[in-house]
């Protein structure tokens, strides 16, 4: 099966990231310029301190009455977001963010950030993974009927 380091592998490790003194308004700026829905919050050291998505926003500002403009990401991300490491398959990533409800995760080896995944990067590759199962299948089931019909 195949692992979050995988899908780094092919979807690359850059993330983006953002300051936890950055006004929110900011942040989504960010967001919307790079078309994701979450960032990650580092702190001076460049250390993951929190997560900042779009169900904080939902949640913080606009169910608060909150202002974007007036409110820094710090006081709004998800704090010690939880993270996997590039083992992780993922069946498992798939469970850890369906339970805890998250779209984006971390990925970490030894404290340093490998890059972040989303459930979309999860269900595309395990529909591609099908896909290639499924086309892997028919070619042997026709090479079967060919070698049982004497064609081969």
């Amino acid at each position: 099966m195949k692992t979050a380091g995988d899908i780094l592998a092919t979807k690359g490790t850059d993330v983006v990231t953002i300051d936890a003194e950055a006004m929110v308004i900011q942040a989504l700026v960010l967001m919307a310029e790079k078309n994701i829905g979450a960032v990650l919050v580092t702190d001076k050291d460049g250390l993951v301190s929190g997560i900042f998505s779009e169900r904080d926003l939902a949640r913080k500002i606009v169910v608060k009455g909150r202002s974007c403009e007036t409110s820094r990401v710090g006081e709004l991300m998800t704090t010690a977001p939880l993270s996997v490491s590039p083992d992780a398959s993922l069946g498992e990533c798939m469970q850890i963010m369906t339970e805890r409800k998250f779209r984006h995760i971390p990925v970490m080896r030894d404290g340093k950030l490998l890059g972040i995944i989303s459930i979309g990067d999860v269900v595309k590759t395990l529909i591609s993974d099908k896909d290639r199962t499924i086309a892997e299948q028919a070619f042997e089931l026709g090479q079967i009927e060919r070698t049982n019909m004497g064609v081969v």
